[in-house]
């Protein structure tokens, strides 16, 4: 198996970076080395938390299986920031980007890094969320290439990255701090995909998907994936003009597949007026994920 690195970033978290720390040590196939990059926690809480944790580590407390857990503190800078610093100390091809409030669930890394491993054109992968919080339900997001990925964000921003497309498209846009920066790095990895097939015949860049639930997603009304909601029209906007070459190839998948969208909630709106509950039932079980689905099913909820 291939080296895996976990980096796992922390603001204000309190307690739970403990449980998503001891996700990543509970591995069926175990990482090589854990990051923990705080991002300027400024929360005594979190700040003793984070201490504790190095402790345990170091004193046995906490059993890390001859993992290395190494920390790295910085100002507060947003999380792209706290993931790239992360991401750059990892000697590792492979790296799970996982964040503090979430948890891994023990197969994640055995089901996504054979994706990954089996496909060269494969830049990251992931699996379905199992949400919990304020919503118990299984959300199930799809991957693809690029054209699946101009209409709505594919992948959760719990995944394993391939390091060498990270690097190549430059890792995170440290200047999104208002959300989105998951389905921007997706973009620009996989605007690999307009680049001529190389000597190996590799085909466009995708993302893949294991289909089970890997990931426990915390749900709360405040959480950025709900908030960052109310600025989806600037942030898609900034988005298609960031990258626009992509969505100038991509044209027709962009606007059919928000067309899909639309048809899918229209759907469901004609079934509750004619008084059928299934199809919402069915939605608030498992959400859409990357067009604002599961963000409405929190608030639904809520």
């Amino acid at each position: 198996m291939a080296a895996v690195t976990v980096v796992i970033t922390s603001y204000n978290q309190g307690p739970l970076i403990r449980e998503a720390v001891e996700s990543a040590l509970s591995q069926t196939v175990r990482p090589e080395r854990i990051i923990i990059v705080d991002d300027g926690s400024d929360e005594q809480t979190s700040v003793d938390v984070l201490s504790a944790i190095l402790d345990d580590c170091r004193h046995g407390a906490l059993d890390t299986g001859g993992v290395a857990v190494d920390f790295i503190d910085q100002v507060n800078a947003g999380p792209s920031a706290a993931r790239n610093r992360g991401i750059a100390a990892a000697g590792t091809p492979f790296v799970v980007v996982l964040d503090g409030d979430d948890r891994l669930m023990p197969t994640f890394i055995e089901r996504t890094l054979p994706l990954l491993t089996a496909d060269d054109s494969m830049v990251a992968s992931s699996g379905w969320l199992r949400t919990f919080g304020v919503l118990d339900s299984v959300v199930q997001p799809t991957g693809g290439d690029a054209g699946a990925f101009v209409s709505h964000n594919c992948c959760p921003a719990t995944c394993m990255i391939r390091r060498s497309a990270w690097e190549r498209c430059g890792g995170y846009d440290e200047s999104m701090r208002s959300g989105f920066e998951d389905w921007d790095l997706f973009l620009s990895m996989l605007g690999r995909g307009l680049e001529p097939k190389d000597d190996a015949g590799k085909g466009a860049a995708h993302i893949g998907i294991a289909p089970e639930p890997l990931i426990e997603y915390r749900t709360a009304p405040a959480s950025s994936n709900v908030t960052s909601m109310t600025k989806r029209l600037d942030l898609m906007r900034f988005l298609i003009a960031k990258h626009r070459d992509l969505y100038a190839a991509h044209i027709a998948d962009a606007i059919l597949g928000v067309e899909a969208i639309s048809m899918s909630r229209l759907a469901m709106w004609e079934s509750l007026m004619r008084g059928d509950t299934t199809a919402s039932q069915a939605f608030m079980t498992h959400p859409t994920y990357g067009d604002g689905g599961m963000a409405a099913a929190v608030r639904l909820q809520s």
